[in-house]
């Protein structure tokens, strides 16, 4: 059975990685102002925000889930996380935490970069004023470019030597390097063909290894920009020079610090916060007749100060809509499987849309069916209003995204349809 995804979040130290991970789940990552605070990646479950499939049926109240939470439609998906040491330019030569670092992000399905667009910590994490963040961006990628270009280029000639007494194909050849970092040959495949005009592997120069190792990235490791703090002065001019820059970029401004207090105040009961939007409730808005929590002025005038600098500027904390884009680069969609497809119901109770996963965008319904009961003989396959759904019929959202799998008892299936 296929692993869930796991989505890495990279960036220097002190660039706001740590209140990233606390800021999308209910994780405990050591924060500080100081590099190299995250020693060891930290592994936790984010949640991440989709339009549940009870709210087409008007079955919101019905809905309980497995894992994760529904409110009002909106369903909560667990998501593996891994917040990984911070880099440093050299790290592909080992400055830093580098080689850990690297080590630790092979395993990585997609990344989201902490990019501080606030200026104020250098490359290494420590506090100036200043420094232009859009230097970021670039050696990131170069760090992680040179890191799997070394590993390559020290074995070139004896690769090039086997890939020419085998006569293998460029795939077979590269799969057995990449291999090391989650690859499969399908996704070999995809950038091999992403390349125009890519002579025989043999013909390769440093330029021809060096644009193979970026399109195997582009696949291997896409990536997503949290520009954060995003409150700071400094921060507006910033962030324009980095999407001037980088224009085809996937990129998201985000103030992690501020979803983690206002998370923080949320559950003590002091506001009511509607996560990923600009609404926040206090005693003051609602009246005396809710169970809120009096704040203080001290408290009330950071609310404010909250709602003018970030919320009603940029209409979230851009904490939701981060994860959302890096689930939406591997092209995951949920699908609902459910016992009952008359009453979306598991095998007793009344709740509905119990269970939820993340599949890849046009898998067919037998994949999906593997990925999440193993290898057992499927006797039918129905969607909603009990219609029949062929094995090979893909899914999408709104498309064979709601299933009922008929097993036979006992059966293990012979064939990988």
């Amino acid at each position: 059975m296929p692993r869930d995804p796991l989505i890495g979040i990279v960036g220097k130290p002190s660039s706001g990685k740590s209140t990233t991970l606390n800021s999308l789940t209910d994780a405990n990552a050591k924060i500080g102002a100081f590099p190299f605070t995250t020693i060891d990646p930290n592994r936790a479950t984010g949640y991440l925000q989709v339009d549940c499939a009870c709210a087409r049926f008007g079955k919101q109240e019905l809905c309980k889930p497995n894992y994760g939470w529904c409110t009002g439609g909106k369903r909560h998906v667990p998501v593996e996380l891994l917040d990984v040491a911070g880099l440093i330019p050299g790290a592909s030569q080992g400055l830093g935490l580098g080689n850990k670092f690297l080590d630790d992000l092979r395993q990585a399905d997609a990344l989201i970069h902490v990019v501080d667009v606030s200026g104020t910590t250098d490359a290494e994490g420590k506090a100036t004023r200043g420094y232009d963040p859009v230097k970021d961006v670039e050696w990131l990628q170069d760090e992680i470019r040179l890191w799997i270009e070394t590993n390559l280029k020290k074995r070139w000639g004896s690769i090039v030597r086997r890939h020419t007494a085998t006569k293998s194909s460029i795939v077979d050849t590269l799969r057995a390097q990449f291999g090391g970092y989650g690859a499969t040959a399908s996704l070999i495949a995809r950038a091999v063909d992403s390349i125009d005009n890519l002579p025989p592997l043999e013909e390769w120069d440093d330029h021809w290894i060096t644009t193979m190792v970026k399109h195997f990235m582009m696949f291997k490791f896409p990536t997503v920009l949290a520009l954060n703090k995003i409150d700071h002065p400094d921060a507006d001019k910033n962030v324009s020079k980095i999407l001037l820059k980088y224009p085809d970029s996937r990129a998201v401004l985000t103030s992690a610090i501020t979803e983690v207090f206002l998370r923080r105040l949320a559950k003590q009961n002091y506001i009511k916060y509607e996560e990923g939007t600009e609404f926040i409730d206090t005693l003051e808005d609602v009246g005396p007749g809710s169970d809120l929590r009096p704040l203080d002025e001290k408290l009330l005038q950071r609310i404010e100060t909250i709602r003018d600098l970030v919320l009603f500027r940029f209409g979230s904390t851009g904490v939701v809509q981060v994860l959302q884009e890096a689930v939406k680069v591997l092209d995951l969609i949920p699908v609902f499987t459910v016992r009952n497809i008359q009453t979306f119901t598991g095998s007793s109770g009344t709740s509905v849309f119990r269970d939820c996963t993340l599949v890849k965008r046009g898998t067919t319904v037998s994949k999906v069916a593997r990925s999440i009961m193993g290898e057992v003989t499927i006797a039918a396959i129905e969607g909603v209003d009990g219609k029949r759904i062929s094995a090979t019929d893909t899914v999408d959202i709104g498309t064979n995204d709601i299933l009922s799998f008929k097993v036979v008892p006992g059966g293990l299936t012979t064939s990988s349809a």
